[in-house]
């Protein structure tokens, strides 16, 4: 199995910057990619950014140019740098890593953003 922990979520002001990381460890061969997807309440889970072994990157439109996601393979590790934070952004951020038929997924972390 694949264990994942984020850590880095908090309250900050609206345009304020949060930078999340997610450590992998256990049976972590084979991660064809990871990512990190959010949660607002009332709403579905939906995905922010992916990155893939090969360290190709994508991100939701509402992120774009606001949030990057990267990778340490040496720390087995997974960063999501957000800048200019609005309310909007407010939600639970799930770290997501995928082998070719399965998924995993940490506990979540908050980010609250105040306006």
């Amino acid at each position: 199995q694949v264990r994942l922990v984020e850590s880095g979520g908090g309250l900050v002001q609206a345009g304020g910057s949060l930078r999340l990381s997610c450590a992998a460890s256990g049976s972590i061969f084979n991660i064809r990619s990871k990512g990190w997807y959010r949660q607002a309440p009332g709403k579905q889970r939906e995905l922010v950014a992916t990155i893939t072994s090969g360290g190709d990157t994508n991100y939701a439109d509402s992120v774009k140019g606001r949030f990057a996601i990267s990778a340490d393979n040496a720390k087995n590790t997974v960063y999501l740098q957000m800048n200019s934070l609005k309310s909007e952004d407010t939600g639970v951020y799930y770290c997501n890593a995928k082998k070719l038929y399965f998924d995993y997924w940490g506990q979540g972390t908050q980010v609250t953003v105040s306006s």
